[in-house]
């Protein structure tokens, strides 16, 4: 043995440390590198609904080689997935291999699928090694051979005849081991599909025996998801391998939707980077005027779906379009893109005098804004250098200032909160690397009807749009989860109110794209000596708590009943009434990685700006009648139980 083995014989490295692991057992060991995160379903990111993405990719590339037009999908119980084609079907030979086996697949040969989503051999193979039972049935010419596995281990394999219709089908549970206390959320499930659909017309998706369907496209997508009406028709062009859609609204900044061979690239990429350069550029020089860039794009929501040869994304889950060709040997993305805009927008605003008049009067009235606030702008921007941002109002977390910076930027948060009791709390216990502290004085300005003026006039949101970095859109946003945390009272509620009205007035999209979130925490706290609990199960589940106490958090009146009955007689109760009531101690596994977050969604029936001239707008003599007809009286309102 070393002298170094000797004195730290912890550090010793043999034969018997070597590992060789089966290609569904790395997959379990390390699922992160297939399908990023975890998660438990209750985030649109999480691994379930890549497990879902990755089986109807393989039936979108059946539909994309002619051979099928309907996918059914059902799932049961939320937590049960089939998936049905109606295309050639699995070849049955090697049906085996190309659901269990890595980097086996049928889509290496262009020839075969030129333009597909999954080219890499792994989507599948990842469902079937994170699911706890796995079958596949492939339908070919009368016979049809069913495979089954659990958690990636073959457990049966079966052929036999059939009369159904050629084509594949897939059945998974993800394993409950992994993905803890999942659930498939119906919502996140139907955008996805929908999507889908947008991105192929003719294609008919059954899910849960209801119909999905488009018959324009990307057209059909921004009409079923604009919260503002655009100020002119939607322009709709196609071409071979690239469609666009877009039009202007008066919301402020830009909303993008962008699409790779049929994948939803939420955080964009080369080809929504040429969009927007040459969207502006087409326009500018079509009306022949100096404008901004920034002018011409303020207020447009649009669309691009390309695809792409071979495509090279930046990850595994597919998010970011890294390619710079179209093709392996073919013309860059860029130019691609911007040949085709360059004739086809400017074709169209010749042919269409009416929509290009508009369009130039809303471009006039955003240069016009933006030059009557040049001064406020350089001043407030200057003031937020001036107030040594990252000491005074930002507790910004490590990675912004490591070479991980991109690689982490999903992981990365910042928490909203108010008062220094609370930031305090959240500073302590947050886990520096990933998690930053922004914290407000006093209660924002209520934003509602006002201009943009009022962000560089305001020196809370000057700072906060400074923290954030989103002055000139999401592109350059430091955090992916931007979370409101503020206390669980009407105080807390009407600061939580005021900040999501900031957003949904002056970044809508940051709402839209799903950043926003609503820190949960518990309302009351519940424990009780382990002696004086009686309930097995209980004490079974408390097992990994220390010390004498077992102790229950509770976020609603109904969790508070529950604990209650479990932990026995006399129990110890208290009632947070703020964050900053909450140790640091304890909030630490508040905001772990088991934290509750509530996402802000904003979807087109939810008539926002009538919500907002409502609870956020002057004192209308509706929501006067509405407060004095819910009004509770104090006399009449039921004793509070008593809370030690």
């Amino acid at each position: 043995m070393s002298e170094n083995e000797i004195q730290n014989p912890q550090v010793s490295y043999t034969d018997d440390n070597i590992r060789h692991l089966s290609d569904m057992e790395h997959v379990r060991t390390r699922p992160g590198m297939y399908i990023g995160r975890l998660g438990d379903g209750s985030m649109p990111e999480d691994g379930v609904y890549v497990l879902l993405k990755e089986v109807i990719d393989n039936s979108i590339d059946e539909f994309k080689m002619n051979a099928g037009k309907r996918i059914e999908v059902d799932i049961d119980d939320e937590l049960r997935v089939t998936v049905r084609d109606y295309g050639r079907g699995i070849p049955q030979g090697k049906l085996v291999e190309a659901v269990s086996v890595l980097n086996t697949g049928g889509k290496y040969d262009s020839k075969a699928f030129k333009k597909s989503v999954g080219l890499n051999g792994v989507g599948i193979k990842a469902v079937n090694a994170l699911s706890s039972k796995f079958e596949v049935r492939s339908y070919r010419d009368g016979q049809v051979r069913t495979v089954r596995f659990e958690k990636g281990v073959l457990k049966g394999d079966e052929t036999a005849e059939t009369q159904d219709e050629n084509g594949t089908y897939v059945f998974f549970e993800p394993d409950a081991t992994l993905f803890k206390n999942y659930r498939f959320h119906i919502d996140f499930v139907e955008t996805m599909l929908r999507n889908y659909t947008y991105l192929n017309t003719g294609l008919t998706i059954m899910f849960n025996g209801r119909r999905i369907l488009s018959r324009n496209g990307l057209e059909d997508l921004l009409n079923d998801t604009m919260t503002t009406d655009g100020i002119y028709p939607i322009i709709h062009l196609k071409g071979e391998d690239i469609e666009i859609a877009f039009t202007h609204t008066n919301q402020y900044g830009e909303e993008y939707h962008s699409f790779v061979n049929g994948q939803h690239t939420t955080q964009g990429g080369t080809h929504q980077s040429a969009f927007k350069e040459h969207i502006a550029k087409t326009i500018k020089e079509f009306f022949n005027k100096n404008f901004e860039y920034t002018d011409i794009r303020n207020g447009l929501v649009a669309a691009i779906a390309v695809n792409v040869e071979e495509p090279m994304f930046e990850s595994q889950t597919k998010i970011k379009l890294g390619s710079l060709t179209m093709s392996p040997d073919g013309v860059s993305v860029n130019k691609y893109v911007g040949d085709f805009i360059k004739t086809e927008v400017d074709n169209y605003l010749h042919r269409h005098a009416d929509v290009a008049e508009v369009m130039l009067q809303k471009i006039q009235a955003s240069e016009k804004e933006r030059k009557e606030m040049a001064g406020v702008t350089k001043l407030a921007r200057e003031r937020a250098k001036k107030a040594n941002l990252h000491n005074r109002k930002l507790r910004d977390c490590r990675i912004h200032f490591s070479d991980a910076k991109n690689d982490r930027k999903e992981e990365s948060s910042i928490f909203i909160t108010e008062g220094d009791s609370a930031s305090g709390s959240i500073t302590k216990s947050r886990d520096v690397n990933t998690q930053a502290v922004f914290s407000l004085r006093g209660k924002p300005l209520n934003s509602y009807g006002l201009t943009k003026k009022v962000v560089y006039e305001n020196e809370e949101f000057n700072l906060l749009q400074a923290a954030l970095d989103i002055e000139d859109g999401l592109d350059t946003l430091r955090y992916n989860k931007v979370i409101v945390a503020t206390d669980a009272d009407v105080d807390g509620m009407h600061i939580r109110l005021l900040i999501i009205t900031f957003f949904l007035q002056f970044f809508p999209d940051l709402i839209k794209k799903g950043h926003v979130y609503v820190l949960q925490t518990p309302l009351f706290r519940v424990r009780n000596r382990r002696s004086k609990i009686k309930d097995k199960a209980t004490l079974d589940a408390a097992k990994g708590q220390k010390g004498d106490f077992v102790t229950r958090y509770c976020y609603s009146e109904e969790e508070r009943i529950d604990a209650i009955s479990a932990l026995g007689p006399d129990p110890e109760i208290t009632r947070f009434k703020g964050l900053g009531e909450i140790s640091p101690d304890e909030f630490r596994a508040f905001i772990g990685p088991d934290m509750r977050l509530e996402q802000v969604t904003l979807h087109k029936t939810d008539q926002v700006q009538k919500l907002l001239e409502y609870y956020m707008g002057k004192n209308t003599p509706e929501r006067q009648n509405f407060i004095i007809d819910n009004l509770v009286i104090e006399e009449d309102r039921p004793e509070e139980e008593e809370i030690n």
